[in-house]
């Protein structure tokens, strides 16, 4: 037997904290998996993280890579728990916070409010100075106000300072000088300048962008730096990685220098996971599926790219406009549909379910911790779909006398008893959750059909079945350990950094040298910033995109550059791919010059993935797993007598056929009548959807 190389990865939901560890013998390449889950501990979300760690018994003097994802960000944003801040803009644009867009949802409401900006009007300062679109100084920077300014922000206790200057995507230097002088005469607190963060144009979302990464930064940093400190007090001596929306990881001192990055940091580690687990098993077209306690995510991936994109928003619905975020994040929509999830019936007695949940605290009703409103885990208990009497693992006994409650409570406003009711709530989420499928499949030109569905998290086995018949999808899997699935997808990242900026030009042969040095001096900058931290350029490897557009049009369409360096020649197969991928989404091409708007570049180095390995298929049958049989309701297909498998102890090779539930300490998977099941030789559940 060689060394043990230990391998892990903690990721903080909404309701639960998980742990993937793996132990991995370095002669033999066999390796040891060992997962775990605690309760999330908010606010200190650094102590549900040790606290895994400890549960899932890992010796952190032994953990040679150990990764984050945390939800501390989108919290704070959310529950407004940031700090207060300044901003610094260019003269005459303070406003733009304000202002924002005109493209407001709700449009027909008269009454319509737009969102509160972070920063209040008399915290939003400006300095004289002007550089250009074309990145040329067109008036000084004016530093000579900046004294007496700083000096109101510390009379009114600004804890922050965001700088955000004119076109300085194009050019920097005005915002570099501000924010050197801000160092300068005030040390210690803690400044953000947009181009550090954005290099695109839009100045209200890259003002925005700039302003709520201040806005969390001074929490974040602390966060993460009570976490380095904690890991160390327990012995860990490695170089703990936090993973980025990108679906990559960033060293913990970068991501707590630029903290928005994280926003999305979770549910990016979950589509990573299963954009890497359709690659393992040769399905690179994947719709991925990830329900929690909170919210349901999803997005899709085609040929095994997951796609980024930096027109993200918080906090948007069909009422409000939201925040926008101008940081690469993984391009998928999320709702608020959990386990969690509270059902309510509306004054017009229509029944909904979600977003609000229940949390950790007080939890659904059947946690028996004080609950008392109906949510989606209390029904699917009620129907039978989950085991009464292995609730939670068998960790916790199910209080099926609050749960009936909260659940009768809710059908006395829809005039139908518990049972009824129960399955109104499993339906409505799965309706939900179809809709949100949709957004990213059908309403952008694909097919779901001609997809796999990857579905995880603590609900995602209990509800794709019904989503994947729903949809027409023909093949869905449900990974290993898929309770703690996105913990295993920050095992699987790489170290990334995408480098997204405007270059605006006319696509065409003699445009092919500028849009070849634009992207060639990207390459530079980010060997240069990796170099810095000892990543040697050998180590990188790059990917190049651009962003077209037909000629005056508003919003642009991403293709891949491939191929090797942009060339004359290669100009008309950009064009054709732009074309193509245009009609696609869009359903049109238009006989329209084409322009590149901008340049996106992924830098990545792996630094040590895990290598999965095949198991050899058991000659046993499934009926070796089977714990028993109960009656289970399955809302549309009626009630069936199911047989229960026992999770851990399926193996590569068995097969069986619905009605029946698999159970697992952490996830149930609920297969229904007619659809036919085999275990692979990763351990994956591969259902076969009758349709």
């Amino acid at each position: 037997m060689g060394q043990t190389v230990i391998r892990a990865a903690t990721d903080v939901g909404g309701t639960f904290t998980d742990l993937v560890c793996f132990e991995i013998d370095s002669e033999t390449g066999q390796s040891h998996v060992r997962t775990a889950k605690s309760s999330t501990t908010p606010p200190d979300y650094e102590q549900g993280v040790l606290d895994v760690l400890s549960r899932g018994d890992v010796d952190l003097a032994a953990v040679g890579f150990l990764a984050h994802g945390t939800t501390v960000v989108i919290n704070a944003l959310t529950e407004r728990k940031g700090v207060k801040v300044g901003l610094i803009a260019t003269e005459g644009f303070r406003d733009t916070l304000e202002i924002a867009r005109g493209n407001r949802p709700d449009f027909f409401n008269l009454h319509y409010v737009k969102p509160k900006p972070f920063v209040p009007r008399y915290l939003r300062r400006e300095l004289p100075g002007r550089i250009s679109y074309l990145g040329q100084e067109t008036a000084r920077l004016d530093l000579d106000p900046l004294p007496g300014i700083l000096d109101d922000f510390r009379a009114d206790g600004v804890e922050a300072v965001a700088i955000c200057f004119l076109h300085s995507y194009a050019n920097s230097s005005h915002e570099e000088a501000a924010e050197a002088e801000v160092r300068r005469l005030w040390p210690e607190i803690p400044v953000v300048s947009s181009h550090s963060i954005a290099r695109e144009w839009r100045e209200y979302e890259r003002t925005n962008t700039t302003v709520l990464s201040a806005y969390v930064q001074p929490a974040a940093e602390r966060y993460l730096h009570r976490l380095r400190d904690g890991l160390s007090a327990r012995g860990f001596r490695g170089q703990p990685y936090v993973m980025q929306s990108n679906c990559g990881i960033d060293s913990l001192e970068s991501a707590a220098r630029v903290p928005i990055t994280m926003i999305e940091s979770g549910p990016s580690s979950g589509i990573w996971a299963a954009a890497e687990l359709g690659r393992l098993i040769g399905d690179t077209n994947v719709i991925a599926l990830d329900i929690g306690g909170t919210t349901a995510k999803c997005a899709l991936i085609e040929n095994g790219n997951v796609r980024i994109v930096t027109d993200y928003w918080i906090e948007r619905d069909r009422k409000s406009a939201g925040y926008p975020v101008m940081v690469p994040v993984v391009d998928l929509v999320e709702i608020g549909n959990g386990g969690g999830s509270i059902a309510w019936v509306d004054e017009f007695g229509k029944l909904h379910v979600g977003p609000h949940s229940a949390g950790a605290v007080p939890g659904p009703a059947s946690y028996g911790k004080g609950g008392t409103d109906a949510t989606t885990t209390d029904a699917n208990l009620w129907l039978g779909r989950i085991n009464k009497d292995y609730f939670c693992g068998g960790e916790t006994e199910a209080d099926m006398g609050a749960a009936g409650k909260a659940i009768a409570e809710v059908g006395a406003k829809l005039g139908v008893g518990a049972d009824e009711a129960a399955r109104g709530i499993v339906r409505i989420a799965n309706n939900n959750m179809v809709n949100a499928l949709k957004l990213v499949s059908l309403n952008r030109g694909f097919d779901p059909r001609e997809f796999t569905m990857v579905a995880f998290g603590g609900g995602g086995g209990m509800h794709s079945v019904a989503l994947a018949q729903e949809l027409g999808v023909s093949k869905l899997v449900i990974p290993a350990d898929a309770s703690v699935f996105s913990a295993w997808g920050m095992i699987m990242s790489d170290l990334r950094r995408d480098y997204i900026s405007t270059h605006l030009m006319e696509l065409s042969e003699a445009a092919a040298a500028d849009i070849e040095n634009a992207l060639a001096a990207t390459e530079k900058t980010a060997k240069a910033q990796f170099g810095a931290e000892g990543v040697s350029p050998e180590r990188l490897a790059f990917q190049r995109f651009g962003k077209f557009r037909y000629q005056n049009q508003e919003h642009t369409t991403e293709i891949e550059l491939e191929g090797g360096p942009v060339v004359p020649a290669g100009i008309d197969a950009i064009r054709e791919r732009f074309q193509a991928a245009y009609e696609r989404e869009y359903t049109y091409r238009l006989n329209a010059p084409v322009e590149m708007v901008g340049i996106h570049v992924t830098a990545t180095a792996e630094v040590g993935r895990v290598q999965m390995k095949r198991r050899e298929a058991t000659r046993s049958d499934g009926a070796a797993a089977v714990k028993g049989v109960r009656a289970v309701d399955y809302a549309l297909d009626g009630v069936h007598e199911a047989t229960i498998y026992e999770g851990p102890r399926l193996a590569p090779g068995m097969e069986f056929s619905g009605p029946a539930i698999i159970e697992d300490p952490g996830s149930t998977v609920v297969v229904h009548p007619g659809n036919a099941v085999r275990i692979d030789g990763y351990g994956n559940i591969i259902i076969e959807i009758r349709n």
